[in-house]
């Protein structure tokens, strides 16, 4: 089996089941609980809390732990709307964003909230200086993602948090799930006010994540019940997850520095041989990608043959977001770039991790090169 669907999810490493398997039977008390079992398994989540915030550049009461990227965006976004209502109504994002960030978005107008959304060039990228001119009076939230998740285009987060300092009365918000270990940023010193992070996102386990909330700020809770996680995150706490979670996260950070030189020498390869393939056209940036994503189309072909023709060969890759991978719909985000409905339809999206090998590169680019043409001369479209 080769798996280049890395950005829709990660293989949890051996250490980290390891770790939550000795959390979920040793530390099983609920650390809401006053007895010794309660108080062991507390102490261990509040270790796995401080992990976390040192990893991240951040105060460990910063740390709010979540069942992942989609709860932590939601929380986010509608926490600061609710929360600071009254302070204005409107909201800033890009039209290029992560589906829990765009839905949570479309809620909130429903609720009387208005939000512009930001245009992006050809290669997915906001302009910092439109993200400025957007902003008004009543602008409580930016919330721009760091890396998008199909194309793999890095925004200049620092730029627009630079710029946003200027406007201390509106908070600024990143999805940090897709650079959180290939392009990391310290939250002390990168300027934004909010980011998310989610576990399974760097070999940990599904179901955890990260809210990095900024000391001071105020967020309205998605949950209501124990006030748990400083009030915020309401429901018993996921001990062994985010043990888990704190040890994928501090495995992937000693393997830095090797995870991006050997991901970046994979996508070199994989795009000079794309770049020789007829009838492919790469969407993802040349300059100022992520390095574990490629995203490239095909027009006139269907994304889903060319998944199902890899996928009887044990080559495992996607679409778009495996958020919405499963709508017969052509790639939001493509089109958003104004690249055209036939790439927007006809893009698939290919992942890697550290564990990606030389050899399943290899074998990926000799597949693609037996079944895209063979394709084409079926659909009538080759030379």
């Amino acid at each position: 089996m080769i798996y280049l669907d890395n950005s829709a999810t990660t293989k949890p490493w051996p250490e980290v089941l390891e770790a939550y398997q000795k959390a979920t039977q040793t530390y099983f008390g609920n650390p809401s609980s006053l007895h010794r079992l309660g108080t062991e398994a507390d102490t261990l989540f509040q270790k796995a809390r401080q992990a976390v915030a040192k990893l991240l550049g951040a105060h460990t009461e910063e740390i709010i732990f979540t069942s992942g990227g989609t709860e932590g965006n939601n929380l986010a976004i509608k926490g600061i709307a609710f929360a600071y209502q009254t302070r204005g109504k409107h909201l800033i994002t890009s039209t290029v964003e992560h589906p829990s960030v765009l839905e949570a978005f479309r809620y909130l107008e429903t609720l009387g909230f208005e939000v512009t959304y930001v245009p992006v060039d050809q290669e997915g990228r906001v302009n910092p200086r439109h993200v400025e001119e957007a902003v008004r009076e009543d602008t409580t939230l930016v919330s721009i993602v760091h890396v998008n998740n199909e194309m793999g285009t890095i925004q200049p987060i620092e730029e627009i948090s630079r710029r946003l300092k200027k406007y201390p009365k509106l908070f600024f918000h990143t999805d940090h799930v897709q650079g959180v270990t290939h392009v990391p940023f310290s939250f002390r010193d990168i300027g934004v006010d909010l980011c998310t992070i989610s576990g399974h996102k760097f070999h940990g386990l599904k179901g955890t994540g990260v809210l990095v909330k900024r000391k001071g700020i105020r967020l309205s809770p998605l949950f209501h019940g124990g006030g748990q996680e400083f009030g915020v995150r309401s429901g018993t706490e996921n001990v062994p997850g985010m043990v888990a979670l704190a040890k994928a996260l501090r495995i992937t950070r000693e393997r830095q520095r090797e995870t991006k030189e050997k991901i970046l020498t994979g996508k070199k390869r994989l795009l000079e041989a794309l770049q020789t393939l007829e009838g492919a056209v790469i969407n993802t940036p040349v300059k100022d990608s992520a390095p574990h994503i490629v995203n490239v189309s095909f027009p006139t072909l269907k994304p889903e043959v060319i998944i199902q023709a890899l996928t009887k060969k044990g080559i495992h890759v996607s679409t778009k977001s495996a958020c919405s991978s499963k709508e017969n719909q052509p790639s939001a985000v493509i089109e958003a770039c104004g690249l055209g409905k036939e790439r927007a339809e006809s893009a698939i999206r290919i992942s890697f991790s550290v564990d990606t090998t030389e050899a399943e590169v290899e074998e990926l680019i000799t597949q693609l090169r037996m079944i895209i043409p063979e394709m084409r001369k079926v659909m009538g479209v080759a030379k």
